[in-house]
């Protein structure tokens, strides 16, 4: 069985690979994709949009792009989105392992360092990094468990009397809350900052913007529409659930002036719309590309009484942004009103792009929680440009253009699983999962979707893509993708599975806290009672995988959580750590590791399953107590990774 994983795994990219992109000393950047069958390849990067590639005697296509597609142009150092287009069939770089989390589209991420000095957002040895954690909790607004990732600064862990105060950060249309850390960047910009004493220490909570899709496609098409000005199930999530959650789980300040909300794109809108609702909790707003409602009750019309509660109105936005128009009359809105906000316009970072929301973060990291230099910067402001007529505007129209309606895949019925693909130039299209001894053939429509159904498997987590002409893709509706070194593949997990984080309804779930200087992560369940020994599990990854793996493909965090709320297993930390982290620990009945190896297991479903059978056998043992240990929060700040203490002490 392992052997036919395995060779599953290489005919999948027998065809396929790559060289991941090179930056070259004239600034240029040339990408190169080897694939033995196509018929054109282009490379779609977003500081040069589609260009072609070559195809040399190796079957390895190359391509060296510049600024804007001139070959000789250096290109502006910063993390730019890139995929390739082989026979109009968008791919991944199979051999890049950073890549854009979203619900739709697939890219990978193109790093172009700078040619001297560091970048904000530059991961550096130098400094001390905070940890990132991936939190689950339920919302009642929603009805089903939500997600969100949350940021610590390097002190959080050390300095456990202190409180601190928090920044909301949402990010935009089909994205997921994953892409302020993974493209944004905001855990590094923040930590390089506080190494230079330029921003003040901070929680970070980065929301899901789109709750909604978590419930089904049926829920989520009836949820209200992501351009709503309030009123939405992210709202109301927003303020009832996520806030109370995170104040009852973390250390924080919580009032207006220790507060702060800001956002890209959709998350610009949701961030000020909530942030201005909600005046008595907000005092800093910030806007990335975006714009919100200009008819909000005792806002606008007291501009008075609003202007002494906001600290800081900070809105940015491209010249060539295909928002700019409607930005810049909410500006020019705003000043006619008497609020004051400060107003700031970049014309080199492509238009509606994450390089604008970097750029945004590191203008506004430094003011936020700095009642100073948020003051300097208020009194500074300016009026908004003058308009010219030619701005552009974002209507329906464009809006339609830009999100079209979405193909589903997967889908899941009573009777089966539908994976769906849109390729309307294949000659043939395949479902490739990993259990699966050979290729299923998928079925072309009149409007070229590809589709096939597998009658079993229903409630099994797997891996899959679809084979395309001989080359392996992502399902690019599928927002959940592996997070291996290699060729990214989709993760098929029925939401009605017990071990599905939206089918697990009002627990209590744990935490799962990445070691981002180690590379390894730490899972603390919750603790009923504070006073029972955790079950140690120390579960090493596979080949290829990363620190997530176990977690994103493993679900390792909704086994035990679900495992704990039924009784069936013991509280317990789990790691992927490759240390002796139990040495010069106490030695007593039950307090031992266990270990399991990804390695030896051939499909992530035996993966799962052993980690079941483990937890279900730990669930019976007698554990020791442990006086001190957890508390009424819960928890021993994220594992030993960092430390003990309860993280909402």
């Amino acid at each position: 069985m392992k052997k036919l994983f395995v060779s599953m795994a290489l005919a999948g990219c027998a065809l396929t690979g790559s060289a991941q992109p090179r930056c070259n000393a004239d600034g240029t950047v040339t990408f190169q994709l080897k694939n033995d069958s196509a018929q054109k390849v282009m490379v779609d990067v977003q500081f040069a949009g589609r260009q072609e590639m070559t195809r040399g005697a190796d079957g390895v296509w190359t391509a060296t792009v510049g600024n804007r597609g001139d070959k000789t142009s250096p290109v502006a150092p910063d993390m730019y989105p890139y995929c390739f287009i082989v026979d109009g069939v968008s791919v991944m770089d199979p051999e890049n392992p950073q890549y854009f989390p979203n619900e739709g589209f697939k890219n990978s991420i193109l790093e172009v360092p700078a040619r001297e000095g560091t970048l904000a957002h530059d991961i550096r040895d130098d400094v001390e990094h905070g940890r990132v954690e991936y939190i689950h909790y339920y919302s009642k607004s929603l009805g089903a468990t939500n997600q969100a990732v949350v940021y610590l600064p390097p002190s959080y862990l050390t300095d456990m009397q202190k409180k601190y105060p928090v920044f909301y950060l949402i990010s935009g249309t089909t994205d997921t809350e994953e892409v302020y850390y993974k493209v944004g960047r905001v855990n590094y910009i923040l930590d390089n900052l506080l190494a230079e004493k330029k921003a003040k220490e901070m929680i970070v909570v980065m929301p899901y913007g789109n709750p909604a899709k978590l419930l089904g496609t049926k829920a989520a098409a009836q949820a209200a529409p992501q351009t709503r000005f309030g009123g939405d199930v992210f709202s109301q999530d927003l303020i009832n659930d996520l806030m109370p959650y995170i104040e009852s789980n973390y250390r924080t300040v919580n009032n207006a002036e220790h507060r702060a909300i800001g956002g890209f794109s959709r998350g610009g809108n949701q961030a000020l719309y909530n942030g201005l609702t909600n005046l008595d909790k907000f005092a800093y707003l910030c806007s990335y590309s975006s714009f919100t409602s200009t008819d909000i009750p005792n806002v606008y019309d007291q501009a008075s009484e609003t202007n002494k509660k906001i600290r800081l109105f900070w809105l940015g936005v491209g010249t060539d942004d295909f928002l700019y128009g409607n930005a810049r009359d909410y500006m020019e809105f705003l000043d006619k009103k008497g609020i004051t906000s400060v107003k700031v316009f970049t014309n080199d970072k492509f238009g509606h792009t994450w390089m604008n929301a970097k750029y945004f973060l590191t203008q506004t990291l430094p003011l936020l929680f700095n009642k100073k230099a948020a003051e300097t910067a208020m009194k500074a402001s300016e009026p908004a440009p003058a308009a010219t007529g030619q701005e552009p505007q974002f209507t329906p129209g464009v809006m339609a253009r830009m999100f079209p309606k979405p193909i589903i895949s997967p889908e899941y019925t009573e009777t089966g699983i539908t994976f769906r693909f849109k390729a309307p130039e294949a000659k043939r299209v395949e479902l490739h999962a990993e259990f699966m001894p050979e290729y299923m053939a998928m079925e072309r429509d009149s409007d070229g979707v590809w589709s096939t159904t597998l009658k079993d498997f229903l409630f099994e987590t797997f891996t899959y893509c679809f084979i395309v002409d001989g080359m392996p893709v992502a399902d690019p509706n599928n927002m959940n993708i592996t997070a291996n070194q290699g060729l990214k593949y989709s993760i098929a997990d029925n939401p009605k599975s017990p071990f599905n984080f939206a089918s697990q309804g009002n627990i209590q779930h744990g935490r799962t806290a990445y070691d981002l200087t180690r590379q390894e992560a730490w899972y603390t369940s919750p603790m009923p009672g504070g006073m029972v020994m955790p079950v140690f599990i120390q579960l090493l990854p596979g080949e290829g995988d990363t620190m997530e793996s176990w977690f994103k493909e493993g679900g390792a965090d909704a086994i035990a959580d679900r495992l704990l709320a039924d009784g069936k297993t013991k509280p317990c930390i789990i790691t992927t750590s490759t240390l002796d982290f139990m040495q010069g620990m106490p030695q007593m009945p039950g307090f031992g590791t266990k270990t399991l190896r990804a390695d030896d297991y051939p499909t992530w479903g035996l993966r799962r399953r052993a980690l079941v059978k483990l937890l279900l056998d730990a669930g019976k043992e007698e554990r020791p107590s442990f006086p001190g240990m957890g508390g009424p929060r819960g928890g021993f700040g994220g594992g030993f990774g960092g430390g003990f203490g309860g993280d909402g002490f």
